[in-house]
């Protein structure tokens, strides 16, 4: 016969197993809540702060253009009522985002370094750091030298066809924003493959080989992201990330063979 079981065991109900598997789930949402939450209130402060600087940071973006033709007033126009209003929150919005970015992106490690081995933790915040001192890298690549080229280019063409140049002020900020962008972005590749390489995804070896490939790829992403069709224009985006990614080559090979000889010790 069976022992009889203590009176606690008998009348204390045990939770069903249905209940036991969706807690941990539920509080996996209560945290990406609350991660959501931090991130919404941060990215508000940022744009409440580059709000009030509105009037600097539009000095900032007409700079390229005010370069080339040295008065940019005469080509930039509002069409709506509330267009400068509504260009003072677009404004607010991209440097609020670009302020906070290292406060969003802690808040998004916070929530994802539970789930990390002890290698990715340690190669987590040294990627975050590199990623934007190259982001910075392609976005003044295309602040100080793409930019200008670009809108002297559609000056002089608009002249030739005898067409006068003037521009909406939201499709010009939109113009430099997104090349901004698309050349921080761009110049983000090292950092991926070197990132790769070192959990073992890739190697020294493999990247050789697809070096033909990604020269082509790159070739093709610089014709659609320059914003003329030129091959100066072109190569100022190409043969920097060509450069960037042969420098990954190198570095990739010089981690295998320090892990080897670590190894052979």
């Amino acid at each position: 016969m069976s022992e009889p079981r203590e009176f606690d065991e008998l009348t204390t109900p045990e939770p069903p197993d249905d209940e036991q598997a969706v807690k941990p789930f539920l509080e996996h949402l209560e945290d990406l809540r609350f991660m959501l939450i931090k991130m919404v209130s941060t990215l508000l402060v940022g744009m409440i702060l580059s709000f009030a600087f509105a009037r600097q940071l539009l000095t900032a973006i007409i700079w390229p253009l005010q370069r080339v033709t040295g008065d940019a007033k005469p080509f930039l126009r509002t069409l709506e009522v509330t267009g400068g209003f509504a260009l003072a929150m677009k404004l607010a919005l991209y440097a609020g985002l670009v302020l906070v970015m290292p406060f969003l992106l802690y808040y998004l490690a916070e929530f994802i370094l539970p789930a990390l081995t002890k290698r990715e933790k340690q190669l987590l915040f040294p990627s975050f750091a590199a990623g934007a001192l190259l982001f910075l890298a392609g976005a003044a690549l295309s602040y100080f030298f793409v930019i200008p080229a670009g809108l002297k280019f559609f000056i002089d063409y608009n002249n030739y066809l005898g067409i006068s140049s003037e521009w909406t002020i939201d499709n010009y900020v939109a113009f430099v924003s997104h090349m901004l962008l698309a050349f921080g972005v761009c110049f983000e590749l090292p950092m991926v493959v070197l990132l790769l390489a070192k959990l073992g995804i890739v190697s020294a070896t493999f990247l050789r080989t697809k070096r033909p490939y990604v020269v082509v790829l790159i070739m093709i992403v610089a014709a659609f992201i320059t914003p003329t069709t030129d091959p100066f224009n072109m190569a100022m985006l190409a043969v920097p990330m060509a450069l960037l990614f042969e420098v990954c080559i190198w570095i990739t090979w010089w981690m295998e063979r320090k892990e080897k000889r670590a190894a052979s010790d």
